[in-house]
């Protein structure tokens, strides 16, 4: 899009949240969200609250199940956040954007929710919360809060984990229109509210051959939601092993508009370099909100 827009309509006769006014939905990582938040935003601006703007979306996968959104409180003292919506269908959400992100990613990807919610339920019924969440749950936080899917061909990914970041986004760039990089971390959304270079998602690569048509971003969720949450990539062993690659996403190409000139990259601060071959790469040069 040309022109960026909030969900926050002119006029002073109404009360605006300032979060939801904050939201540029012609962002590109929002394309896939779009549609349905921009007017959910809308409603927030408005005064309603988070859990019931979310509940009037609601898809058939969720109602089929009968899962909703409630307010924070219902959630009772001491009892684990994903055992309590396992157990009752019920997402405790609170008036802030990051819930907000969360509920919009339980919208657009119910099946992959669904998933991580099932993994992270039993890993806490087998081992109880503790004071460290273990392999398994750690690798769910970062997915859920930080994580992105990115559908690409081979050497695209190869770049990307070699981090050899003048192949991947100078060399290679052309390949990058056959790509779809979808954020569904919901703490990576609500920082990129306020864009800043380092930002950095965690990524989940699935390879494509390169020549076949990708559907574009927005249809990605509806078409891709049930066979992602099937990948092996998001079965409990393969999860444990953290296989995330690190990607600052301001120079995801078409991202933004500075890193049309190649010495965007050149920042070693932000893209770095190959760590020992022997070393398995967890994090990136960026923050992962983990609350």
């Amino acid at each position: 899009m040309s022109a960026a827009f909030s969900a926050c309509p002119p006029g002073p006769s109404l009360v605006l949240h300032p979060d939801w006014c904050a939201i540029d939905w012609s962002r590109p990582w929002l394309e896939s969200l779009r549609a349905v938040g921009a007017p959910l935003a809308q409603q927030l601006g408005q005064g309603l609250p988070v859990h019931a703007v979310l509940n009037s979306a609601v898809p058939p996968a969720l109602q089929a199940i009968g899962l909703r959104f409630v307010p924070q409180a219902d959630l009772p003292a001491g009892m684990a956040y994903e055992a309590f919506i396992h157990a009752q269908r019920c997402v405790p959400t609170r008036d802030n954007l990051h819930d907000f992100f969360n509920g919009l990613v339980w919208l657009h990807w119910p099946q992959l929710k669904l998933q991580m919610n099932r993994l992270q339920a039993a890993e806490i019924a087998s081992a109880g919360v503790g004071a460290r969440r273990g392999p398994l749950r750690d690798a769910l936080t970062v997915l859920d809060e930080n994580g992105a899917v990115w559908w690409a061909p081979q050497p695209l990914i190869d770049a990307l984990h070699a981090r050899d970041w003048q192949r991947l986004m100078v060399a290679l760039r052309p390949l990058w229109a056959h790509s779809r990089l979808l954020p569904v971390g919901h703490a990576l959304l609500e920082k990129l509210v306020a864009p800043r270079k380092p930002i950095t998602a965690h990524l989940l690569c699935l390879p494509t051959d390169g020549t076949q048509a990708l559907p574009g971003c927005a249809d990605m969720p509806a078409l891709c939601d049930a066979a992602l949450a099937r990948q092996p990539l998001l079965q409990a062993a393969a999860l444990a092993a953290k296989p995330f690659a690190p990607l600052p996403v301001l120079g995801v190409p078409g991202w933004w508009p500075e890193n049309t000139n190649f010495s965007f990259y050149d920042d070693s601060l932000v893209f770095r370099g190959q760590r020992p071959s022997n070393t398995t790469i967890t994090l990136g040069p960026a923050e992962v909100t983990t609350a």
